[in-house]
């Protein structure tokens, strides 16, 4: 029997009061990361320009933000809805899925890079942007890249997962019909690096910007797919690591330059 079956929401609908409370949860859900976004990467990020040092404060809000952002969804559905959560088993089939899509995806990447973007002026300021983002980590050496590189591909792309996928895609499954779900998950999985990428490329907001926005959506669509289909975050997350992988080497190139040996 072929275990990768949509997942039907363990919950019914709200209904009632209720109803509206949950809906005002999903609408912080869906807006809270483009706020911080907008807060950690635009405003607390100008003192850093100016000064030139890393930014105490642009930090400690990406620190208090990702607490919040990733401790939501367990507050809400433990000590709000009091649900019992079952974590699902990951499947074969849904596995190889997202791992097919994730290296479609950076072969895309890296020929659309190495093919089109490497010598383009649109990418030219891109890596002293990337570097004051480094500094502000302490991650502005090779060595300390990569230790970001894997916890962002890593862990971070799996906890992106479970918010994004599992919570947010998740109840607004449980209100709306899939296709709608799947699009709106997808916006406000954009929403967040819409304001990243201008703060990455000021200067070329609809030539770049937008449009590698709108390949987020896409791939947010996809993994919301993948999720629906399969029943666990496994398959998508795989998928992300993988994409997440590939657009961190090239940035490694972008500011140390192609890796040897």
């Amino acid at each position: 029997m072929n275990r990768d079956v949509p997942n039907v929401p363990a919950a019914p609908p709200p209904t009632g009061f209720f109803a509206v409370l949950h809906g005002s949860a999903l609408i912080f859900a869906m807006c809270f990361p483009a706020v911080m976004a907008w807060l950690y990467f635009v405003v607390l990020a100008q003192p850093m320009r100016e000064t030139g040092r890393p930014s105490a404060a642009a930090l400690a809000a990406y620190l208090a933000g990702k607490v919040i952002q990733f401790g939501f969804p367990i507050f809400w559905l433990l000590r709000v809805e009091r649900r019992r959560l079952r974590p699902a088993v990951p499947s074969f089939q849904g596995l190889s899925i997202g791992l097919v899509f994730g290296i479609a995806v950076t072969a895309l990447i890296l020929g659309t890079y190495h093919g089109l973007l490497k010598n383009s002026p649109i990418l030219a300021d891109l890596p002293g942007r990337i570097r004051d983002k480094l500094i502000l980590f302490h991650a502005q050496t090779p060595g300390r890249y990569l230790g970001l590189a894997v916890f962002l591909a890593g862990f971070h792309s799996l906890m992106e997962e479970y918010y994004w996928r599992w919570f947010v895609f998740g109840e607004l499954r449980r209100r709306l019909p899939v296709a709608l779900a799947i699009a709106l998950s997808a916006l406000a999985f954009m929403a967040h690096h819409v304001i990243v990428l201008a703060v990455y490329l000021p200067q070329h907001f609809f030539a770049a910007a937008l449009p590698f926005a709108l390949c987020v959506a896409a791939g947010g669509a996809m993994w919301a797919w993948l999720y629906h289909r399969t029943g666990t975050i496994y398959s998508s997350w795989i998928s992300h690591l993988v994409i997440d992988a590939a657009i961190l080497t090239v940035g490694y190139e972008l500011v140390f330059g192609p890796a040897t040996g």
